[in-house]
């Protein structure tokens, strides 16, 4: 059966309020681990923003109509680099972003400018059987990202008082935030996801500063029972989310 090409481009934008994401040539999709980093990361204050790692440009379209800083976005995939190129582009704040096609430890390397917000939905697994989807596998497996090089490229790239949120499954997370320790960066807010009331916490929201602080912990509950939006996830994403 052929599908038309309106039914296929349909298929492949995921729209928002005020903006939409093509993600066809992308292999990492729009997630809820991007839109709550998204929604999430302190923008106060943030003239100058980084997105490693940016696949669709999500996140950082997300942070664009949250503030009005210059939004700078690094991607090693060639055709997720092209796809958030022209997703902002085709977006209402196209002046403020640029997509830059270079890894992170090159960009690092290279680049003099520092950042007042660095986010970053960075590879999860550190080790396990890849996916037969090779692009899907490369991007959740810590092969061109390691940890190692994601810290110390944000250490570097941050300002004095700039701030470096991920997003991250809870295991990961704390073995991310006690090595973050190793490279000056501290993790001074945490925020535990749980799907539902009665299930564990599946995901950590943290946010590091290159100086100690007291740890500030709150909890974040995904669905109600009825399996809708609880009420602090509404809150969170009505700004952006067409149905709420």
């Amino acid at each position: 059966m052929m599908i038309n090409s309106k039914e296929k481009t349909e298929k492949d934008i995921f729209r928002f309020k005020q903006f939409s994401i093509a993600q066809d040539a992308c292999s990492m999709k729009v997630g809820t681990d991007g839109i709550l980093l998204g929604a999430w990361a302190e923008v106060e204050s943030a003239g100058k923003i980084l997105d490693i790692g940016a696949g669709t440009g999500l996140i950082a379209l997300m942070l664009a109509q949250r503030s009005e800083a210059l939004i700078d976005a690094v991607e090693v995939d060639e055709k997720a680099w092209r796809q958030a190129a022209d997703n902002f582009d085709q977006s209402p704040w196209s002046m403020r972003l640029q997509a830059f096609h270079v890894s992170i430890q090159e960009y690092a390397r290279v680049n003099r400018d520092t950042y007042d917000l660095i986010v970053s939905n960075p590879p999860f697994f550190s080790g396990g059987v890849f996916s037969s989807n090779q692009g899907r596998a490369s991007v959740r497996h810590t092969i061109k990202l390691p940890n190692g090089d994601l810290l110390s490229a944000a250490r570097n790239l941050l300002t004095r008082e700039g701030r470096f949120c991920v997003v991250l499954p809870v295991l990961e997370g704390l073995r991310f935030k006690e090595m973050a320790k190793n490279y000056g960066l501290y993790c001074n807010k945490l925020m535990e996801v749980f799907p539902k009331r009665d299930k564990k916490a599946n995901r950590l929201l943290m946010c590091f500063e290159k100086k100690s602080k007291d740890l500030e912990k709150d909890h974040l509950i995904v669905y109600n029972e009825k399996g809708n939006y609880a009420d602090r996830m509404i809150t969170l994403t009505k700004s952006f989310y067409l149905n709420l």
